[in-house]
Formats: C-alpha cells, sequence, structure tokens
C-alpha cells in the first residue's frame, strides 16, 4: 500500500499514535477479509463487501494523512 510513501509510513507508524492506529486496524481488516475470502473465517458475501468499504474509507483517511504530512 503506497509504495511510493514507505519511508513515510515508517516514520508516521512510530510518531503519529492516530496514523498508527488507521494503519493497524486497515492490515486487521485485511486480513480478515482474506480469511473470509479463503473459507478460513466464516463469512457472508454481504459481510465481506462491508468489511471492504470500510477497509476502502480507512485507506482514504491513511492517505489524506499521508498527504498533509508530506506537504508539512
Amino acid at each position: 500500500m503506497f509504495p511510493e510513501y514507505r519511508d513515510l509510513i515508517t516514520q508516521l507508524k512510530t510518531t503519529d499514535r492516530h496514523f498508527l492506529n488507521l494503519f493497524d486496524k486497515h492490515n486487521e481488516l485485511d486480513q480478515k477479509i482474506k480469511n473470509m475470502e479463503s473459507h478460513v473465517e466464516p463469512g457472508t458475501p454481504v459481510e465481506i463487501e462491508v468489511l471492504k468499504k470500510e477497509k476502502l474509507a480507512l485507506k482514504d483517511e491513511l492517505y489524506e494523512v499521508l498527504r498533509k504530512a508530506q506537504t508539512a
């Protein structure tokens, strides 16, 4: 995710608790979705779709934090 911001992501994960929480939640959702899609965890297509939308919203928020941090 966002390879062009790799260094900034590393920095923000250690200095910005809000960013770290968003990042961790995004990764948790990503893993949960993968587990549901591969039937490791139970989940309906509707539940998976809801989680994907939540993950996308987190990604958008992460991107906004990265853009603001880059220009700061």
